[in-house]
Formats: structure tokens, C-alpha cells, sequence
């Protein structure tokens, strides 16, 4: 279930800028068999994109669910298509999977941006949209709103706090961290919190690891996910403390699963939403278009033999 309790932005019409005709994007992410709702967010911001009349198909495929990404790209009849991936990081998805799904790559990993030619079909495979700069921005308003919203007797300033970025990551390759580990550097320079740490699903440091990695009373977690799905939804909390009943039930009841803020082994805990549903995503998903088209315009001009008088 959406977890978002601000109202919704819009991608604003700074973005409509450049026109897109007879080009089709397709956004592809990676759903869920036994969770719908984790589509919501694609859905979403495709139908925001869509209504900033850039290109002349918006449309949203998957990797685990239907209708899958290839059957979409497959059926298109655009001579231009854009694929952007809606994941966190350069990992085992975006660089082997879907390229492999896509028919870009058979023998090993690719790194996008990817343009190739089919006969009339220019493809092109854009970066994936959680390793762009702006996502440490959109992370960031996700903890200053969380603790303005809801500041329980007192809001703490940033300096006061600290922020915990939540991935997913995996023990099988570290390429699953580094996304989430560049946002939190990039945090870090900024110097807002008293202090900035990863944590991880499947890595180390683990999620409940925040009680003793937060020197502050006060800690911010703020999912790195584009999706408002499971692991947000009641993985994250569950593992921050929260027992499995009351995540179930208030989420059955159409509430955020974590009552913000709440006091856990001494420490004071906001949760914030993850990444899926805000509109100013739409913004990244562009600017990876952007540098998309930007680089094969330039591999062209690069491969294209200079005419002598």
C-alpha cells in the first residue's frame, strides 16, 4: 500500500521542454507475483510523464510481473523507443537482465546508455534512474518532510539527527550497494546531519543495526527504493522493530506502517516513504532520456566519416 502522507507534486512544466515525436519511452520496473501494488509507482509516474506531451507513447513493462518488458518494447510500433530502467543501482538487473531481455546483450554485462539499430527501430537503454545525483535530493526531502510532518513534541534539526539510507543490497555483489553508498557521501559532503550511514536488507550493516550505529537520540530512515512495496512496506519496519501484526494491520487499515515518530531501544525513529509515487522522479527519468539521446548523438558524430572537398 502507498505509504505517502504529503500530497502529491507535480513535475511542473520546467520539464516541457523538449519534444519527443514519434519517439516512445517505456519505463521498466522490476514488480512483484505477489504484491500489485508495487506496479503503482510506474504507474504512476508514467501517466505524469504522459501528461507533459514529450513523446508519443508513454509506457511501463516489467521484469516480474506482466506485462513484461520485451512484450512491451516488442509491440510498439514507434520507430524511436527509449527504455528507462526504474531501479535503485548498476547491478545484476539493469546491467545482464533486462538487457538480456531486451536482446541487447547475450555474453555478458553492458553499461547503459546502450542505443541500437533495428532496421526502421532506433532502441535506446537509458542509465537507470537511482544512481542519478538528483535521487540524494529527492532522499533527502523525503527525511526533511517525514520529520516536519510529524514532529511529535519537538522537530529536531538536521544536526541533530541521523540519517540512515536503507537499500536492499545482496552478499553476492557489491555493485547492489554502491548506488546507496554514493547517495550517502554525497550527503555527507553536505554536512545537514550529525551523522550518515547505509544499512542494508541482505548486507551488512544490517537494518537493525541503527540503534548502535546512530550516535544521536534522533534517526531518520529513509527507504532507497522506487517502490512502496513489500520490503518498504513491512520488511523495513518489521526489521526496525515493529511488530509483524501491528505493520499488517495498520497497512490493512489503509495507514503508513510506522507511527511516526516512535521510540525504539532508546532512540527516537522516523520512517519515511520510499521513492515510488513522487512525480519529481519524472524529472531524473527525463534527464536520462536527455543524456541518452546526447550520447548517441555524439557516438554518430564520432563514427560518421568526415566529408573532403
Amino acid at each position: 500500500m502507498p505509504l505517502r502522507t504529503d500530497p502529491p507534486r507535480r513535475m511542473g512544466s520546467a520539464v516541457a521542454q523538449t519534444l519527443y515525436p514519434d519517439t516512445a519511452l517505456v519505463l521498466v520496473a522490476h514488480g512483484s507475483s505477489k504484491n500489485s501494488g508495487s506496479a503503482e509507482p510506474a504507474y504512476g509516474l508514467a501517466e505524469a510523464i504522459r501528461q507533459t506531451g514529450q513523446f508519443a507513447c508513454v509506457a511501463v513493462g516489467f521484469h516480474q510481473q506482466e506485462p513484461r518488458v520485451s512484450e512491451i518494447v516488442g509491440g510498439l510500433a514507434w520507430p524511436r523507443v527509449f527504455v528507462v530502467p526504474l531501479f535503485v543501482g548498476e547491478g545484476y538487473f539493469t546491467r545482464r537482465l533486462l538487457p538480456q531481455a531486451l536482446g541487447l546483450a547475450h555474453d555478458g554485462p553492458i553499461d547503459p546508455p546502450v542505443t541500437v539499430r533495428r532496421g526502421a527501430l532506433t532502441l535506446t537503454y537509458c542509465a537507470p534512474v537511482g544512481t542519478h545525483p538528483g535521487v540524494t535530493d529527492l532522499l533527502l526531502a523525503r527525511a526533511r518532510d517525514t520529520v516536519q510532518q510529524h514532529p511529535g513534541s519537538r522537530a529536531p534539526g538536521p544536526e541533530e539527527l541521523t540519517l540512515f539510507l536503507a537499500g536492499h543490497g545482496t552478499r553476492r555483489t557489491a555493485d547492489s550497494r554502491r548506488a546507496v553508498e554514493r547517495h550517502v557521501e554525497r550527503v555527507r559532503r553536505r554536512g545537514l546531519y550529525a551523522a550518515v550511514q547505509a544499512l542494508f536488507l541482505e548486507d551488512d550493516p544490517p537494518i537493525a543495526a541503527c540503534y548502535q550505529l546512530a550516535p544521536t537520540r534522533g534517526l531518520v530512515v529513509v527507504p532507497v527504493f522506487i517502490s512502496d512495496g513489500l520490503h518498504v512496506a513491512e520488511d523495513l519496519p518489521v526489521l526496525l522493530g515493529e511488530p509483524a501484526h501491528s505493520v499488517q494491520a495498520r497497512l490493512a487499515r489503509g495507514e503508513p506502517p510506522w507511527l511516526n515518530p516512535t521510540e525504539r531501544q532508546g532512540k527516537l525513529v522516523w520512517y519515511a516513504p520510499g521513492l515510488g509515487g513522487d512525480p519529481l522522479l519524472g524529472r531524473i527519468v527525463l534527464q536520462r532520456v536527455r543524456e541518452a539521446a546526447e550520447a548517441d548523438r555524439t557516438a554518430r558524430r564520432l563514427t560518421t566519416p568526415t566529408a573532403h572537398p
